[in-house]
């Protein structure tokens, strides 16, 4: 990678890409290139000689992310580098370091929090239900990643969990700690913990990691939790080659443990850093980010986002976002079932079409009207893609067919092969169980038709299992459905936020000025998924709903009501079936 190569940034990203000396932080608002600036940053660094890729460590919070900036990195001829969560970091070094430091191989991670919790239960004869185990498994997370122990927990949340009272959640916890170490395992958290524990106790292990990582950088960085950040500052150790890059305005898991304030204050706690703000959209047209600005007007951190130049110049034809009020849940997703038929009529990718709602169980009025009207859907956080049995079973299919000899093409041989398990050209025209099916197979076969030329089956089938284990999932051709913590990290063309109403969004327990605050911020990030159009909705329903007060806080400057609602059912049944087939038009076909 050379330094012309760098010219594909803007002034502020080549700005964050060229300052190779930490601290660094990089406050990077939504759509702003946050990915792109942070591997041509690390790149710049590996190709001028101030790093050496095997001592660069990028750390993300997600799998999917670490993978996505390795694949990035090799794209641009840089390898070796160490892209990874911060479990993942903590993980290897407790694996590596542990046989020496014990004589044994490190514990081992159990699968599932909350059965353990169950036969903690048990064992101390208690018997609460699967939802309060849920709960306090949440409430063991916050506790281990902001550092408190059992007895400080109690102090720090005294109201108990559900029925269970403090003092029953505290022997709750006894219970399942030893229990944990009884069959010497330890939690997702607990690496962590066990990681930073063992750096400071071992200082010849410190070192050790100190000389292996000489460059950090860390994505995300508004959600770290004091863990966290006090495991980075254990290796870092005395030095500074420091990069951090997040959005205030994007922090929403304040909940479990993650704390703005370590990027807020970053500039006063390394003396000397350099802060480079990226404000420039590359995803959203200026409308939608009038509103976006307009929801965080004011708020700690906040960061004005303007369209870039090529998408400025086209504002005037940008439809402005509009919001539309509904006499119930019913009619809204109806109205939104049918302004979704009618935007794949006119030809956009279902693809590029989500529907955000602040909660899970919103989706079952979304998920019935969609299905309806043909259209078929994939909810994020339900059954991973390759987890499908339609999916499993063409795997290992072709994996079979891959040792065989083949006479006909590549992809020839992929489409019989997922042909004789239910493939058709025409998927079926009511939504469901078998137009999900149906939405899998022929995203598997789209994936052959996109391999390089020159692929065997046997090597298509290798990447598939490779696919699997990494969560690099394909995208089907349906619309979306996710609740904003879901979506963040995403985009997609036109967004239909629903459900914008108090009690919802903000959701009815955020009693205090920070949980709204955090509830603004979910929105936030919901807004800005969008990239041509945003419509929010919200209904009245049986306890006559209010209008949340992010619309009355945005105002009607930069919003426009949206159409009637009394004709919301018919005109989804007329947009499920406008050519009298009971498939929108536009709707996929299989790859041919």
């Amino acid at each position: 990678m050379s330094a012309g190569a760098l010219a594909g940034l803007d002034e502020h990203q080549l700005e964050a890409a060229t300052a190779l000396r930490g601290p660094v932080a990089v406050l990077a608002g939504a759509g702003t290139g946050k990915t792109r600036v942070i591997t041509h940053r690390i790149a710049h660094g590996v190709d001028t000689g101030a790093y050496s890729p095997g001592r660069v460590m990028a750390v993300t919070f997600t799998t999917k992310a670490a993978g996505e900036m390795r694949g990035r990195l090799r794209a641009m001829g840089v390898g070796g580098v160490s892209a990874r969560t911060f479990h993942a970091a903590a993980l290897a070094q407790l694996n590596f370091f542990w046989p020496t430091l014990a004589g044994d191989s490190a514990p081992g991670i159990i699968d599932n929090k909350v059965r353990m919790l169950a036969h903690a239960a048990d064992g101390i004869g208690l018997a609460p239900d699967v939802a309060t185990l849920r709960d306090v498994a949440s409430e063991i997370e916050w506790r281990k990643v902001s550092m408190l122990s059992v007895d400080a927990y109690a102090a720090a949340r005294p109201n108990g969990v559900g029925r269970l009272g403090v003092e029953r959640v505290v022997a709750l916890q006894h219970a399942y700690e030893k229990l944990k170490d009884e069959r010497r395992q330890l939690d997702f958290e607990d690496v962590l913990l066990a990681c930073a524990g063992m750096l400071e106790a071992e200082p010849q292990v410190a070192k050790a990691v100190r000389e292996q990582y000489r460059h950090f950088t860390v994505d995300e960085f508004q959600d770290v939790s004091p863990l966290q950040n006090r495991l980075l500052e254990l290796w870092l150790g005395d030095r500074r080659d420091l990069c951090v890059v997040g959005d205030a305005s994007q922090t929403i898991y304040s909940f479990a443990g993650a704390d703005a304030a370590y990027l807020l204050d970053f500039p006063s706690r390394y003396e000397g850093a350099r802060v480079v703000r990226l404000e420039t959209n590359y995803r959203s047209d200026a409308p939608i980010l009038a509103v976006a600005n307009e929801l965080m007007r004011g708020r700690p951190g906040a960061l004005h986002l303007s369209a870039a130049a090529d998408r400025d110049a086209e504002a005037g034809s940008a439809p402005v976002p509009t919001v539309t009020a509904f006499d119930d849940d019913r009619d809204e997703a109806r109205a939104v079932a049918a302004r979704i038929a009618a935007q794949i009529a006119d030809g956009a990718d279902p693809r590029h079409i989500a529907v955000l709602y602040r909660a899970h169980a919103q989706s079952a009025e979304l998920v019935a009207a969609l299905s309806d009207a043909g259209i078929a859907t994939t909810v994020l956080g339900g059954r991973r893609f390759f987890d499908m049995p339609e999916v499993r079973q063409a795997v290992m299919e072709l994996r079979a067919a891959s040792v065989a000899p083949i006479e006909s093409a590549f992809v020839d041989t992929v489409r019989d092969i997922l042909r004789s398990r239910g493939l058709t050209d025409e998927p079926p025209e009511a939504g469901g169980a078998l137009r999900d099916a149906w939405e899998a197979r022929a995203a598997l076969l789209r994936l052959a038709q996109e391999a390089p030329e020159g692929t065997t089956l046997r090597a298509f089938a290798d990447e598939l299992t490779a696919r699997a284990k990494a969560h690099d999932e394909p995208a089907m051709r349906t619309v979306t459905l996710a609740t904003l913590h879901a979506a963040k990290g995403l985009e997609w063309e036109h967004v239909h936020l629903i459900g914008v109403a108090e009690g919802l969004l903000p959701i009815s327990y955020a009693t205090t000025f920070e949980h709204v605050d955090e509830e603004r911020r979910l929105a936030y990030v919901g807004i800005t998924r969008a990239g041509r159009t945003l419509s929010l909705s919200w209904a009245r329903g049986v306890r006559e709903r209010q209008p949340s007060r992010f619309l009355r806080e945005i105002g009607n400057g930069t919003l426009r009501a949206g159409g009637a609602t009394a004709r919301a059912g018919a005109a989804t049944r007329r947009a499920g079936s406008p050519t009298g087939s009971g498939r929108p038009r536009g709707s996929a076909r299989a790859p041919r």
